[in-house]
């Protein structure tokens, strides 16, 4: 077993995190312990979980990270969901006289978390696309539940290798609709075959990971701007699809309707290069 104490720069609200992270039945958080488990496999792809506490405040931020194995790239990886690196008061100074700047007080500290795995995030956004929140986190839990694996409590979603070999009619029953499942499946196999490599493709620029995956079937650029948003932290992302972006703005700038696409782009030209903070905080603002 190991520990490793964690301090980062100010400022970082990791109860916000925890809230945020609470709202997915799939995660294992203890909201009064002030601690998450996190999911990960190792080189061979045998699951092991790694635990995060919070031990210090949104100003004075430091946590406690424990596992059982593979010291280095479990903290490595801890850094990397955490976003731990990333300078929140950069984001908060770039704010601070915009047209949001309200909103970005009331979340000061709020940082872009990631999910625990770029599959298991891309398998969450075909999953959850066209849903509404609650029957999408059903779902996945249906998914994670039937398919994935459960150890040390936390549960982890199924290796694409498992996924690709199911039938069709192994999801429906799940109450999936038949093209999602076909979604879900094909992507699996394409992954599992070689022929999509999301390691690869993670340190390739937002536009040529978006031309590839748009290739396959049942993955747009909805699907792909989540991805680069919380399975890469790419910091300059605006979904202007999403309605709960636009439900925000209207909320927040006080319209009659939903923005028009126009509208969008002029109320958030002010925020390059941190649309995705943006994006984050509009969400933040109506959960």
């Amino acid at each position: 077993m190991w520990e490793e104490r964690v301090k980062i720069d100010p400022p970082y609200d990791f109860d916000r995190v925890l809230d945020r992270l609470s709202m997915d039945p799939l995660h294992h958080v203890t909201m009064a312990e002030r601690e998450v488990s996190i999911p990960m496999r190792d080189g061979d792809k045998k699951p092991f979980v790694v635990k995060v506490k919070a031990l210090g405040t949104k100003d004075a931020p430091e946590f406690l990270v424990s596992g059982s194995t593979n010291r280095e790239a479990a903290l490595k990886e801890t850094m990397r969901i955490f976003q731990w690196d990333t300078s929140l008061l950069d984001v908060q100074t770039h704010f601070r006289s915009s047209n949001i700047a309200g909103i970005f007080q009331e979340h000061d500290g709020t940082p872009l978390v990631l999910e625990f795995g770029l599959y298991e995030c891309l398998m969450k956004c075909i999953i959850h696309q066209q849903l509404n929140l609650k029957f999408a986190h059903t779902l996945t839990e249906r998914f994670v539940h039937t398919f994935g694996e459960h150890v040390d409590g936390v549960w982890f979603y199924p290796l694409p290798e498992k996924v690709a070999a199911l039938d069709y009619s192994d999801l429906r029953e799940l109450q999936f609709s038949g093209r999602k499942s076909e979604y879900v499946i094909d992507t699996s196999k394409l992954i599992a075959e070689g022929k999509i490599n999301l390691e690869e493709l993670k340190d390739q620029p937002d536009e040529v990971i978006l031309k590839e995956l748009v290739k396959i079937r049942g993955v747009g650029p909805w699907t792909v701007q989540n991805l680069l948003l919380f399975g890469l932290g790419r910091p300059n992302l605006f979904p202007v699809a999403d309605i709960g972006i636009q439900n925000a703005m209207k909320k927040h700038f006080g319209l009659d309707r939903k923005p028009t696409l126009e509208e969008m782009q002029e109320l958030s030209r002010e925020w390059d290069p941190y649309l995705s903070y943006a994006s984050l905080y509009l969400w933040r603002s109506i959960e």
